[in-house]
């Protein structure tokens, strides 16, 4: 589900989910059980687990979180020293998720969490790093959910946290707030939840 692997809307089997896995399905239930109260399954007895799609207005705010966290992020860096800020731009622009194109499908979505959690933790809030990591599942299946793994978004995903680290590298906290602004209102295009004004990305100057 965080991959995109098993959509929302898909009815899923006790059975051929065990049977895939090669393990009884004990642990299968206990695991859908488990999923249902973390919202990503509802269950229909004798039926099967029904996928539950991903909320617009859910997405809409994690986004909306994920941009304050960051933005927290980068102000934080800047307050530091621009030399801070300079550093934690030279190491993501070596990121993966800047050359997404040399991975697989099934660690794009990974390499794109991690990127902007890299940020995060760079600045060196424990409590703000703890809580955006408390976001990750969330995170994997929206960013699954608006197919960024695809061949026609890899380009522009790279580009855009490309445009990111490289503010972040040329001492410039306005711009990088901006560009990660861009960023996240992309996504939120993708998903059909552009409507927040929070996310409108607004002029650099």
């Amino acid at each position: 589900m965080l991959d995109g692997n098993y959509p929302g809307g898909d009815l899923l089997s006790e059975g051929e989910i065990a049977q895939t896995l090669q393990m009884s399905r004990t642990p299968v239930r206990e695991a859908f059980l488990r999923l249902q109260a973390e919202g990503f399954l509802h269950l229909y007895p004798k039926r099967g687990a029904l996928v539950v799609p991903v909320n617009p207005a859910e997405a809409q705010a994690l986004l909306e979180t994920r941009l304050a966290l960051e933005s927290f992020a980068i102000d934080k860096l800047a307050g530091q020293s621009t030399d801070a800020l300079r550093t934690v731009g030279r190491e993501l622009l070596e990121h993966p998720a800047c050359h997404p194109a040399e991975l697989p499908d099934a660690t794009m979505h990974e390499s794109d969490r991690a990127f902007h959690a890299h940020l995060v933790t760079a600045a060196g809030n424990p409590v703000v790093a703890d809580l955006y990591n408390t976001l990750r599942d969330r995170q994997l299946r929206i960013t699954a959910t608006a197919r960024t793994h695809e061949t026609s978004r890899r380009a522009t995903v790279a580009h855009q946290h490309t445009q990111v680290a490289e503010a972040l590298r040329d001492g410039n906290p306005e711009l990088a707030k901006t560009r990660l602004r861009e960023h996240l209102a992309h996504t939120a295009q993708a998903l059909g939840t552009a409507g927040s004004t929070f996310l409108t990305p607004m002029n650099e100057g």
